[in-house]
């Protein structure tokens, strides 16, 4: 072990159930080594009485060297503008009820960023401090998610400039000459300008949705649903857009249970998986709609819906990040936020979905959604 508790004073005390200390970890079974964030302790001298395996990870200090030592000499630490945290906070010799330091941005020598917290422990509630305990967590999960915070609004300002700039661009020119332009030219500006306004309407939508899907808030009005009849509207559109009609196939597996779900998400849920398939598979595309084990425990059936193409597929290697933020294959265009958001509605639903390839060699997607009940019920 490369942890443990000192020998020096105050330390008989821990290992006898003081709290939050090893001692009492010990006695729960718990070594203090296999926990995920750092754990330092201080007795009520201020020194070091346990330095965890994790603590020696992110502040590169081997515990041997810690144990025994001042707080202060064992976790340097010092906040943003450079002020020495345990000279700032003093935690043996401040105001008597505090009980705990909340969680914030500290930094180790070297500039290294860390995350921490320190709870008091007090005998009586106003008496002198019997133990520190510390919590050290590293930065580098929040820095990811900072980091796909950034790349989400670098893409979604990226998308938004195109169709914004020609919003803009048609409808001066439009001010400035109107007059100069036949009524055709006026039309097609127009036409532009709205399947632009279109665009930007959908690029906030799926914000929202992104939005909603990471806070757990996305809600799922639920009613009944043909899932058979809404896949068919969806094949309609594309054939009235100018797709041929044998380019699409239509299997429905009678007889379907009784399907409550949001229309609105189901609707985009189909939407995005058929315009994947159209736009970057080939061939035949086949959609499967048949009953299913339903996803959920407790309920024996479900819906599935399968949507394959006889294109070139997606890489093997690819598969397990075709559902995250802005993967978009081989080929560019787009947020590559559509399938991210179409897991998170088919979860949102009690729902699975899944990736595979398909018999004639192009991409398969396939959703379960279960039975589920009325929203009054849910």
């Amino acid at each position: 072990m490369s942890v443990g508790t000192s020998s020096g004073p105050g330390a008989g005390d821990l290992r006898q159930g003081s709290a939050s200390g090893p001692g009492e970890l010990a006695g729960l079974g718990i070594d203090p080594d296999l926990l995920p964030d750092g754990l330092v302790v201080a007795d009520e001298h201020g020194r070091v009485v346990c330095f965890n395996a994790a603590a020696e990870r992110i502040t590169a200090v081997p515990a041997a060297e810690a144990l025994g030592q001042r707080l202060d000499k064992a976790l340097p630490l010092e906040d943003l503008e450079g002020r020495r945290w345990w000279q700032v906070t003093d935690p043996y010799g401040g105001l008597a009820i505090r009980r705990r330091q909340p969680e914030r941005n500290l930094l180790l020598p070297g500039g290294r960023e860390v995350l921490v917290s320190a709870q008091y422990v007090r005998t009586e509630p106003t008496g002198p401090v019997h133990r520190v305990v510390v919590s050290l967590r590293d930065t580098e999960a929040r820095r990811r998610t900072e980091r796909s915070h950034a790349e989400l609004i670098a893409t979604v300002a990226h998308e938004l400039r195109s169709p914004l700039t020609s919003v803009k661009g048609f409808t001066a020119t439009l001010l400035a000459k109107w007059e100069r332009f036949t009524d055709d030219q006026k039309r097609l500006m127009l036409e532009t300008v709205d399947a632009d306004a279109d665009r930007v309407t959908r690029l906030i939508a799926e914000l929202l949705d992104i939005s909603r899907i990471d806070s757990g808030r996305l809600e799922v009005r639920r009613q009944p649903v043909d899932i058979g009849a809404a896949v068919g509207r969806h094949i309609q559109a594309y054939v009235a857009a100018g797709q041929t009609a044998d380019r699409f196939l239509l299997r429905i597996e009678q007889p379907l249970p009784m399907l409550w779900a949001d229309p609105d998400k189901i609707d985009q849920v189909l939407s995005n998986l058929l315009e994947n398939a159209v736009r970057h598979g080939e061939g035949t595309v086949t959609i499967d709609v048949t009953p299913s084990a339903s996803p959920r425990e407790g309920e024996d059936i479900g819906t599935s819906v399968t949507v394959s193409d006889e294109g070139s597929g997606i890489p093997e290697e690819s598969m397990n990040r075709v559902f995250t933020r802005f993967w978009r294959g081989s080929k560019r265009g787009g947020t590559g936020l559509g399938l991210y958001i179409v897991k998170g509605i088919v979860e949102a639903h009690g729902g699975t979905i899944t990736v595979g390839r398909a018999p004639e060699g192009g991409a398969e997607f396939r959703f379960t959604l279960p039975v589920a009940a009325p929203a009054y019920l849910a």
